[in-house]
């Protein structure tokens, strides 16, 4: 299975931007269609982005839509989830997740969806 870690997550002020990565390792990562997911205290783990395995396709919350922009660099193996206009509500620990599909398109919205997962980052928008 492949292993995931992100880095990137922090403190920013509202309206500020971060840029979170996922490295995937042990497996390539263009077997797999990618996910972020967020999970705020108190809150269930909900979606935010998906990719498809070459980038063709791509999903976002509608809370997030317009302001992330995921992305992916099969060479590098990586996903990186740009964030905008960040809102104290966006504050939560961030997930990386894969999904093994053998270069299908589709891309899970659901957390149950995904088979792999990456510790997690925190990030914090301060208002």
């Amino acid at each position: 299975q492949v292993q995931l870690a992100e880095s990137g997550g922090g403190l920013v002020q509202a309206g500020g931007s971060l840029r979170l990565s996922c490295a995937a390792s042990r497996r390539t990562v263009s077997d797999y269609s990618m996910g972020w997911f967020r999970q705020a205290p108190g809150k269930e783990r909900e979606f935010v982005a998906g990719i498809s395995w070459n980038g063709g396709s791509t999903k976002y919350a509608d809370s997030v839509k317009g302001r992330f922009t995921i992305s992916r660099d099969n060479a590098k193996n990586t996903v990186d989830l740009q964030m905008n206009s960040l809102k104290p509500e966006d504050t939560a620990v961030y997930y990386c997740a894969g999904r093994l599909v053998v270069r299908t398109a589709w891309v899970p919205v659901a957390s149950w969806g995904y088979d792999s997962w990456g510790q997690g980052t925190q990030v914090t928008v301060s208002s």
